[in-house]
């Protein structure tokens, strides 16, 4: 049974990571904590009792990110899905972390190496089971023979390019505007 200080700790980390993924969703990841612990209101030491750094914070951003794309996506290969579910899903979640994830792709670059890790570790954990909803309806031959780097690069290719050109396409959110023609267009494309 956890004790009131622990449970109070819980919900103080949260809280400074929910304000975290705001922030930096709307400022960038050059966003300080004091920026943060503001936000929070909480004091700017109360960060570094949770995150000892600000490095450590933005990686424990990103694997809490990965965390719920890879938990649903177990849970739909669990169910042997279709194609058209699985695309569904990673929108969805994509969609809840929109801001922060279209702030993700443009700065990766200026990120620690480690969270680049972590990045990776989540398209890899995509692709992994992409690969196995596309193998599963190749073998029913309703797919093209189309080599899985290419499949996984078009599909994030697509999302990546509407996100990042959003102000094109939509005010609001742009996957949640455009998911069903961007899932139907891009099944157009792999499907036999």
């Amino acid at each position: 049974m956890k004790t009131k200080r622990q449970i109070q700790k819980e919900a103080t980390r949260k809280l400074i990571l929910d304000t975290a993924y705001q922030v930096y969703a709307d400022e960038g990841f050059s966003a300080t904590t004091n920026q943060i612990a503001r936000a929070a209101n909480l004091s700017h030491g109360t960060i570094f009792v949770h995150f000892p750094t600000v490095e450590n914070l933005i990686i424990c951003l990103i694997e809490r990110f990965g965390l719920e794309i890879n938990e649903q996506f177990h849970l739909l290969s669990e169910k042997d899905e279709s194609l058209e579910t699985f695309l569904a899903a990673h929108i969805s979640v994509l969609i809840r972390y929109e801001d922060f994830y279209k702030r993700l792709i443009s700065e990766i670059n200026v990120l620690p190496q480690e969270a680049k890790y972590v990045f990776i570790n989540i398209q890899s954990v995509v692709s992994f089971h992409l690969n196995q909803v596309i193998e599963r309806d190749q073998e029913k031959e309703t797919i093209k023979e189309i080599p899985m780097h290419i499949v996984f690069n078009s599909w994030l290719g697509l999302i990546h390019y509407y996100l990042t050109n959003s102000y094109l396409f939509a005010a609001g959110s742009v996957l949640t505007d455009h998911k069903d023609e961007l899932i139907l267009n891009y099944i157009k494309l792999i499907r036999k």
